[in-house]
């Protein structure tokens, strides 16, 4: 565990404004560490008002030449940002390690996912169309056109720097310009990035970069300039982004926590679900939304299936993510892992049991490197759902298990949470998983997946506390959230000449 405050680095990171990198008034910083080692990699500094102001007014005038642009070279520079960040991807996986703590083939797995939001994004050309329906009256036509709207704001988290900044391409793509906010704790593989974008020929102002924090936040949910907010990160923080944004007559989509439950019924193949079930409690050191947290085990396969998963456990790898065959890199800070260290205590004072426990875990060996490191070993607790470790997202490695004797059970328990993220079963009886899918109040519903996170061109977001808004990230879903309808009603006078224009007398003195 860190127990020194990290030596200030040399490198100072900066803003990107109207196509520049320019130094940043800023009212306070702090310092981006490798959570492997705890060392200090850059200097964040945290952006004043007028920093804030000055991406929001670049964005602002270069909204109305970027919305003109066609809609084809819209789409052209994007499949060469594409291309752009398919090059890189070794150089920002290992920026994604070094910052974030993830594998590399974490990161990279990250990065896949991360350019088929681009790939979404550049079709354009095809999602942003909008409608005709001829003659709905006598002569007149109707029509509908997905317009951008101005500057939307993108607010990212930590625990994908390269997936959702990229959330950025679908409002770029539709005519908009963009302040993005990445987060403080790892901005490096957002500002690669936002070079590579520039590089791609997306031109000065429609894409611009602030750091900051909680401030900077609640300054681009307030600017009068700002026309929507997409923001990813904890439901208590998405709740105040969503009523801060809706209440200055913003768009909003904001993207809240999650408390996964993952049923193991009777018929559960678990040669094939182990792996499964220990990569997604586990796996990115569970800082990730879609992950497991709560296991509910069907009694009758109990005593085997803790037997076979303790087993999963124990072959977990934890290191930093460089080494090879790592299975679980470190926490993304210290304050991550003394709040994670409290849940743990306060689960072993309330009488839960710990089963296997995290606390004091270090890298084989302990090296020296490390020793200052985030670290916390795999932990399971044996506990009722009513404690709150239980119900309360954590996100990172402290994950509990329960028995139950059916699926009725299983369904109210995923159902009293306040989270509504996603559910998984594992079954291999088709009427039983109906059932779930159809009864289960979560966004995202897994059938012997234990990640059910959709692909690019399908939309994401809970229900309940895990999401605020009403069109969710990515595909279509994106493209409506930043175009407006735009609905034309038309006649022509001289349709059939001279005086024989027909026009419908429903139509004429209307509301």
């Amino acid at each position: 565990m860190s127990t020194s405050s990290p030596v200030r680095p040399e490198r100072v990171l900066q803003n990107f404004v109207n196509g520049n990198w320019v130094d940043i008034d800023s009212i306070s910083e702090s310092i981006v560490t490798n959570p492997a080692t705890g060392a200090g990699i850059a200097v964040h500094p945290n952006s004043s008002d007028a920093a804030i102001d000055a991406a929001i007014d670049a964005a602002s005038e270069a909204y109305e030449t970027w919305r003109m642009v066609p809609v084809p070279t819209r789409s052209a520079m994007m499949f060469r940002y594409r291309q752009l960040l398919f090059d890189a991807r070794d150089e920002l996986a290992a920026i994604i390690v070094e910052e974030n703590g993830k594998s590399t083939p974490e990161a990279l797995g990250e990065l896949l996912r991360a350019i088929q939001y681009v790939e979404n994004a550049a079709a354009v050309t095809e999602t942003q169309k909008g409608a005709v329906t001829e003659n709905v009256a006598t002569s007149v036509d109707i029509e509908y056109i997905k317009e951008p709207l101005g500057v939307f704001a993108v607010i990212a988290p930590f625990n994908f720097p390269a997936m959702i900044p990229l959330y950025f391409s679908w409002a770029v793509a539709t005519g908009n310009t963009v302040v993005l906010k990445p987060s403080e704790y790892c901005p490096l593989t957002t500002i690669r990035m936002v070079e590579l974008a520039a590089e791609a020929g997306i031109p000065d102002g429609v894409l611009n970069m602030v750091l900051g924090e909680k401030i900077t936040v609640e300054r681009l949910c307030d600017h009068e300039a700002i026309e929507g907010v997409t923001f990813v990160g904890s439901s208590e923080v998405a709740e105040i982004v969503y009523r801060r944004s809706t209440g200055n007559s913003k768009r909003c989509q904001a993207q809240g926590g999650a408390k996964n439950n993952l049923v193991v019924t009777d018929t559960a193949v678990l040669d094939r679900c182990l792996p499964n079930i220990t990569s997604s409690l586990f796996g990115c050191a569970s800082q990730r939304c879609f992950a497991g947290s709560n296991l509910l085990v069907y009694r009758s396969v109990y005593e085997e299936f803790m037997e076979r998963f303790l087993a999963a456990i124990d072959d977990v790898v934890m290191g930093p993510g460089t080494i090879e065959g790592v299975g679980m890199g470190p926490v993304i800070n210290a304050a991550a892992l003394a709040k994670f260290t409290e849940a743990i205590d306060a689960a072993e004072a309330s009488g839960a049991r710990i089963i296997r426990d995290g606390r004091g875990a270090t890298v084989e060996g302990n090296p020296e490197e490390y020793q200052e490191g985030h670290w916390l070993g795999p932990t399971l607790i044996e506990t009722d759902p009513s404690n709150p470790v239980w119900a309360t997202e954590l996100f990172g490695p402290v994950r509990c298990i329960t028995v139950i004797d059916s699926i009725d059970e299983a369904i109210d328990i995923i159902n009293a949470s306040t989270y509504g993220h996603s559910a998984v079963i594992y079954t291999e009886r088709g009427g039983l998983a109906r059932r779930f899918r159809q009864s289960v109040q979560t966004g995202q519903v897994g059938i012997n997946v234990g990640t059910p996170a959709p692909i690019a061109f399908y939309p994401v977001g809970g229900r309940k506390s895990s999401f605020y808004g009403a069109l969710r990230g990515r595909g279509v879903d994106a493209v409506d959230f930043y175009t407006d309808k735009k609905v034309v009603v038309t006649t022509w006078h001289d349709t059939f000449g001279g005086d024989q224009a027909g026009v419908d007398p429903a139509f004429e003195g209307t509301v």
